[in-house]
């Protein structure tokens, strides 16, 4: 799977962006240093004049790339589901029984993430927990109908129906798959985000990733 992921590129919707950051050094450390200081301290407190002077450019330069940090947002938001997606593909390749693969995409989908290192530019851990807790920043906003119209949100799309094919795989009369599979995937950021900062509002079991276990278990009973 490394291997593989270091000679993928994950596209992104021209949308967002106004050069492909992809396309330059200075691009990809934009990208970098922007995942560090959202991480450390949040959407609402970064800006492009605090990224600038950390990677020593000028705040112009960053406004060649994106035209706002909302859209910046949007492409480090977006490029998450591209990597999801292949994670997705790849790590249910090969699974015949449709209840074992589906049951692997849930994993995939809920559990803790670990650095890959097939993207150097990009800490796929700092921006999960930037997905986490600002993700819904991206289309709780007065202008999500147009990026819709825009395509913006199609890999989030991809990865709830791949996982919904392989429900009604196994129940073709099951009513609610697109339903399902947004609620884990929502679902398991707050359990994650609960976990580290308000952990009386989940529960740790001892030798098991709980968060994983739960959302398989409660698909099969959704869906038995």
């Amino acid at each position: 799977m490394k291997e593989f992921l270091s000679k993928v590129r994950i596209r992104v919707n021209e949308y967002v962006y106004l050069k492909d950051p992809e396309s330059s050094k200075l691009g990809k450390r934009i990208l970098s240093h922007s995942i560090d200081m959202i991480d450390e301290m949040g959407f609402e407190a970064f800006t492009f004049r605090k990224l600038a002077k950390k990677i020593k450019s000028t705040e112009a330069s960053m406004y060649r790339y994106f035209e706002n940090k909302h859209k910046l947002l949007l492409y480090l938001i977006s490029w998450y589901w591209g990597w999801l997606e292949y994670r997705l593909v790849f790590g249910t390749a090969n699974i015949e029984p449709p209840k074992t693969r589906l049951l692997r995409a849930i994993t995939i989908l809920t559990e803790s993430i670990k650095e890959d290192g097939g993207f150097a530019h990009i800490n796929e851990v700092k921006l999960d927990r930037i997905v986490i807790a600002e993700s819904s920043k991206v289309y709780l906003t007065k202008e999500v109908d147009e990026e819709n119209q825009y395509g913006i949100f199609l890999g989030y799309k991809r990865i709830v129906g791949r996982v919904s094919d392989i429900i009604l795989m196994i129940n073709p009369i099951y009513k609610y798959p697109h339903m399902l599979i947004s609620t884990v995937i929502e679902g398991a950021h707050h359990q994650r985000y609960f976990a580290e900062h308000l952990p009386r509002l989940t529960d740790v079991v001892k030798d098991e990733d709980a968060i994983v276990e739960f959302y398989k278990d409660m698909v099969i009973k959704a869906i038995s």
